[in-house]
């Protein structure tokens, strides 16, 4: 797809779109955005805010946010440097796009988790 001359089309396999979806699908990016809305945060904070991430996977993260342009890293000097990220515009538009869909899995996670088990009882049941 040629960016200037046609329509995106998330549908499209060749769309630019979908690199923009993908953030929005990760979870990672997703929780690492909310919390970016409040305050400027260091590497370390944030790992230890959201619990389960690795460094590994943090940093990656962090670095796709960035190139996307929604957030800024910002290296203080200090010994040893000190990085703080913090929300930019564009992200913050995205972290208010996405907020709705946070509160939906935690007011729904009852039901969901309800779901999954009738449907795997179900299908032990067809299997037996």
């Amino acid at each position: 797809m040629k960016a200037a001359s046609l329509k995106p089309d998330a549908y499209a396999a060749n769309c630019p779109t979908r690199q923009i979806l993908d953030r929005v699908g990760d979870k990672w990016a997703v929780l690492i955005l909310l919390l970016l809305r409040s305050e400027p945060m260091r590497f370390n904070q944030l790992r230890r805010a959201i619990e389960g991430i690795s460094q590994k996977m943090l940093s990656q993260v962090l670095k796709s946010l960035e190139r996307d342009g929604l957030l800024r890293r910002r290296a203080i000097a200090t010994v040893p440097v000190t990085v703080e990220y913090s929300i930019t515009p564009l992200g913050s538009t995205l972290a208010e796009a996405v907020d709705p869909l946070r509160d939906w899995a935690e007011q729904n996670l009852k039901e969901v988790l309800a779901a999954q088990r009738r449907y795997d009882t179900q299908r032990k049941a067809l299997a037996a």
